[in-house]
């Protein structure tokens, strides 16, 4: 009798524990100048999205030694595949409005932040 009642209190709390969301896990964060450099691709096009320009900053730093003070060094783009991303992470983040402005001018400290989510990888932006 007793094993029949443990048996029904695991599958109860097994139940239950399978409705509890897990929260997103923030995977790292980082500070970054966003100078003049950093608003126009390897062909000298202006970049027009922020996605552009963070993607063209880690490049930036991580692929051509470019660095302005106040840039600091990540591990999540240091690799090219997940550069590649910025976009679909960008769109799953966030960024206001008027900070995607200021970042699109340049000369601006950003900090990003990257999380792991149920959806997938995404970041979200602050201008300071």
């Amino acid at each position: 009798m007793r094993t029949g009642l443990f048996a029904a209190a695991l599958a109860g709390m097994l139940a239950a524990s399978i409705g509890v969301a897990r929260a997103d896990e923030l995977i790292e964060s980082y500070n970054a100048y966003i100078g003049q450099d950093d608003l126009y691709n390897s062909s000298n096009e202006r970049l027009t999205q922020p996605w552009q320009v963070i993607r063209q900053d880690r490049a930036n730093v991580h692929r051509f030694g470019i660095r302005q003070p106040g840039d600091e060094t990540d591990g999540f783009f240091a690799s090219a595949r997940n550069r590649e991303l910025a976009e679909r992470m960008l769109s799953h983040g966030r960024i206001d409005s008027s900070a995607a402005r200021l970042l699109l001018q340049g000369d601006v400290r950003i900090n990003v932040q990257i999380w792991r989510g149920a959806r997938g990888d995404y970041v979200n932006i602050n201008v300071d």
